[in-house]
């Protein structure tokens, strides 16, 4: 079952803890799996089998809980736990009108040698990935390439203000019912962004990711519109 997969596979991040445990570490987890497609909307958290596979106290991830509740990714219900965060159509819109801002800006800036790497190393796992059928990697790489992007504005402000935007799309790829339709025509667009970017041709990437993130909104959009 995808949920105690998920669950269990967070053992693996124990490490990443190291003595000095804190909720901001456990957050910071959490987010990354929420990120990386491992939780899905609607999911419940166990309290008790994420503490246990991580090695901390409740109260930690408890903290670590409210934290993500503030970015919007986790929903406390009275008496009932904490779940995943389902989003909404409207929600969709306002994160797109956020990426064109902090992306927008991005793509008319020169990136730096090491922006450019990621970018690459982002798209090129996207490409494995997709070759492979495996769709949700496709996502987690989708995921790494805009938030490289963001690193041409070389503010670490902007960087985290991506990083919680993304886990909240992330969520948002879950209302695809199939994720290689979604994706599928992005790696290809992804490699063109990137090849505009490398050659410095500015103004070309910042037209195409204008209409790039259009369509990605205007898909999500209208996936909402049957449960609307």
């Amino acid at each position: 079952m995808i949920v105690d997969d998920a669950v269990a596979d967070l053992a693996q991040d124990r490490g990443r803890l190291g003595r000095s445990s804190t909720a901001e570490r456990v957050a910071d987890i959490l987010r990354d799996r929420i990120s990386e497609g491992f939780f899905e909307p609607g999911q419940r958290l166990s309290e008790e089998a994420i503490s246990e596979a991580l090695g901390v106290s409740r109260n930690t991830l408890r903290e670590a809980f409210r934290l993500l509740g503030h970015e919007r990714l986790l929903d406390h219900r009275l008496n009932r736990g904490v779940f995943v965060r389902v989003l909404s159509a409207e929600d969709v819109a306002d994160l797109y009108r956020v990426r064109r801002v902090l992306e927008g800006a991005a793509v008319r800036r020169l990136p730096s040698k090491r922006a450019l790497e990621l970018i690459a190393e982002a798209v090129d796992d996207a490409e494995r990935a997709a070759a492979a059928d495996d769709w949700r990697a496709v996502g987690t790489a989708n995921i790494r390439f805009h938030q490289a992007l963001v690193t041409a504005n070389q503010s670490p402000r902007l960087d985290e203000a991506m990083r919680q935007l993304l886990a909240e799309l992330r969520l948002v790829f879950h209302v695809m019912a199939n994720p290689r339709d979604f994706h599928e025509p992005f790696v290809q667009r992804n490699r063109r962004l990137f090849d505009l970017l490398q050659d410095g041709r500015l103004d070309e990437a910042a037209t195409f990711l204008d209409g790039y993130l259009d369509e990605a909104e205007q898909l999500l959009i209208r996936a909402y519109e049957p449960n609307r």
